[in-house]
């Protein structure tokens, strides 16, 4: 039953609406694939019990013919969504051992509508980093290898155990989380899809928050349609997010495979960064290429304040995030270390129970809040923000949607840039703009690199606009026919 785990998200709900095989058969053979697969470190807790006790309502419900849209599938849910009596750690210490006595919005949906948990996913501490590095319970390993080598590459961050989970076949689809492109880089770096949508779109209730007015949870699958799938399940307003936009949800998975002919494509120009890799450029023209042959009208776009993203970025979430981990301090929950007295406590606390860019990223945002430096730092930010989301609107004006490269590069060595803060950020350097305006961004796999690593392309779209992505990002998918795998070496 091994061959269960090949299959996409689509083909397996198709196999066990048809009784081709039980929602406890597919679950068995994901919960072997996942314990033979602890190489990766993609899970940081497998829930097999669980699963197979899920696994077995599901089937109850669908012999009783109350099936829902998920029903039986088995995924895996990052560590940053609180799951009800299941440890939730956020991949820090601090919060070792904490179990949650609430679920969160977007799990809650996931089960209504059918799903089967494996486990909690491996992740950058606090969803901080874009290599899967910061995690407490060590790094993820990317199950990509370059070709004639044997050297670990990072899967991506922060969601690196999502992207490597459904990359390697550990589950059908995964959660995930993009503050600044921590779903869409993983996934180009995967050879897998990943689609941040429009913030607002998936509520935030539940998920651990890094910087609240950033942060917008989305999946991860190996096709556009899996994905789609998986969004429509995961969408939905909730009273309990107050950011959480009161729409619709439309069946996502309607736009893939619509013809995209007529619709305009802006590509920007201040995307060409210099020394980009010749590989990501080529990949780019010829994924302009693909649009024009599916009846799109490329034309080019302006986006002037792209270069001011990454700093802006780099300030506005670490100031969000000082705000947000304040609450972490020993004293109800997580880790405890008792000091001399209270400030002691408190600071040993933080001291021992954060990792290094954790704290990097703290002192950074307590500095720029701070009296004297909040005018200068934050609130210029903040006005940068605006000017970028300026841009897009202006962009609107002339097209429909906008294509780019996700990365920079494909996937890299683990250790390569864990010493440099700097190199590490500029990974975000295609991706942050999305978060900063609230628009939706979608990573579709789209070639390879020299080495035989992963490329992949973005899709961005105007607010609650996801179906025009999901649409192009199917023209993508059909026309790039990426169908390379990781060889197994776990």
């Amino acid at each position: 039953m091994s061959d269960l785990t090949s299959l996409t998200l689509k083909a397996a709900l198709d196999g066990l609406a048809d009784k081709s095989f039980s929602s406890a058969e597919i679950t068995q053979a994901h919960i072997e694939a996942v314990e033979a697969a602890r190489a990766l470190n993609a899970y940081v807790l497998e829930t097999p019990d669980r699963a197979l006790e899920m696994a077995r309502a599901s089937d109850q419900r669908r012999a009783s013919g109350n099936a829902g849209p998920l029903e039986g599938a088995p995924l895996g849910i990052k560590d940053l969504f609180c799951t009800e009596g299941v440890r939730t750690t956020a991949a820090s210490k601090i919060l070792e051992n904490f179990v949650p006595a609430y679920e969160s919005t977007v799990t809650a949906n996931l089960w209504r509508d059918g799903a089967v948990m494996l486990g909690k996913l491996n992740m950058d501490q606090f969803a901080m980093g874009s290599s899967n590095e910061t995690s407490c319970f060590g790094n993820v390993v990317n199950p990509w290898r370059a070709e004639g080598g044997n050297a670990e590459l990072t899967p991506g961050g922060s969601s690196g155990g999502s992207a490597a989970a459904v990359a390697a076949e550990l589950c059908l689809g995964a959660t995930a989380t993009d503050t600044g492109g921590s779903i869409r880089q993983p996934a180009a770096f995967t050879g897998t899809v990943g689609i941040k949508p429009t913030y607002g779109r998936c509520s935030r209730w539940g998920v651990v928050a890094f910087a609240s007015s950033l942060d917008q949870a989305g999946p991860m699958a190996r096709t556009v349609e899996d994905a789609a799938i998986l969004l429509t399940s995961m969408s939905g307003h909730d009273p309990k997010d107050s950011t959480s936009l009161p729409v619709e949800t439309p069946d996502f998975a309607r736009f893939v495979g619509k013809s995209v002919k007529g619709l305009r494509i802006g590509v920007p120009k201040e995307y060409r960064v210099d020394n980009m890799p010749a590989e990501i450029d080529a990949l780019w023209e010829q994924g302009i290429a693909w649009l024009k042959e599916a009846g799109c009208e490329i034309v080019e776009v302006s986006l002037p304040h792209t270069k001011y993203a990454l700093p802006a970025y780099y300030i506005v979430a670490p100031a969000e995030a000082s705000s947000n981990l304040a609450r972490y301090d020993g004293m109800r929950y997580g880790l405890r270390v008792d000091g001399g007295n209270l400030i002691d406590t408190y600071e040993q606390s933080r001291a021992q129970g954060f990792g290094e860019e954790v704290k990097r990223r703290l002192m950074i945002g307590t500095y720029v809040l701070s009296a004297g430096y909040y005018d200068a730092y934050y609130l210029k930010a903040l006005k940068v923000r605006r000017r970028i989301a300026d841009d897009f609107d202006q962009a609107w004006q002339t097209c429909d949607a906008l294509l780019t490269p996700t990365a920079p590069s494909a996937a890299f060595q683990l250790g390569d840039k864990s010493n440099d803060p700097v190199a590490m950020y500029l990974n975000d350097i295609f991706t942050v703009t999305v978060n900063l305006a609230g628009l939706p961004g979608m990573s579709v796999p789209a070639g390879l690199d020299a080495n035989g690593l992963p490329l992949g392309l973005q899709l961005i779209g105007r607010a609650l606009d996801e179906g025009t992505l999901f649409s192009l990002g199917g023209a993508l998918e059909k026309a790039a026919d990426f169908r390379a795998k990781p060889r197994k070496w776990w």
